[in-house]
């Protein structure tokens, strides 16, 4: 099992509302390089959407269920059947998005049990606490030529150090992605 974090990301480490639905000053930075940068399977995840699971916060899961349903490109097809687990203590009922159930009992837990791969994508309160936990793998980050100086950040200050090897880059339209994995200890 591999624990895979994809995000969108500033080149100051900024993740904060990539698409804009937070309403922002700055958000949608992600989306003024044109559709083709986001669009697709951009963090080259294949076969892992096949075979593992999706770890979302609320937040990104409600923003996401009003989002994916509705496509039905080959990329959209694998989101939407892909199993999702929703870490949250207030959402009940998960049927906007399908394969999509409130994680029962503690996040870490879940995902120290879990069999699949698993992939957070957003989330950033889920991967701040697996983060702290030690349990991320692989980072998968979409680098856009952005500085925003001000916002969420994926290594928020104070954390512990990461040491990370750099295992691919390349260009993806105006970004770069980048993968990065933990460095032999």
């Amino acid at each position: 099992m591999t624990v895979i974090v994809i995000e969108f990301i500033t080149l100051d480490g900024i993740v904060s509302d990539p698409d804009g639905s937070a309403g922002t000053p700055a958000g949608g930075w992600a989306f003024r390089h044109g559709p083709e940068t986001v669009a697709g399977d951009k963090f080259r995840l294949g076969g892992t959407l096949d075979e593992g699971v999706m770890v979302l916060g609320r937040s990104t899961w409600q923003l996401f269920s009003r989002l994916w349903p509705g496509r039905d490109d080959p990329f959209s097809t694998r989101m939407n059947a892909v199993p999702k687990l929703v870490a949250s203590r207030s959402l009940t009922d998960t049927s906007a998005w399908a394969n999509s159930t409130v994680i029962d009992g503690d996040l870490v837990n879940a995902v120290k049990r879990e069999q699949r791969d698993v992939i957070i994508t957003g989330s950033l309160s889920v991967v701040h606490a697996l983060m702290a936990e030690d349990l991320i793998d692989e980072y998968r980050l979409l680098t856009f030529p952005t500085v925003l100086r001000t916002g969420e950040r994926l290594f928020p200050a104070g954390g512990s150090p990461a040491f990370l090897e750099c295992l691919s880059a390349e260009p993806a339209g105006a970004a770069v992605l980048t993968r990065y994995g933990r460095a032999a200890r």
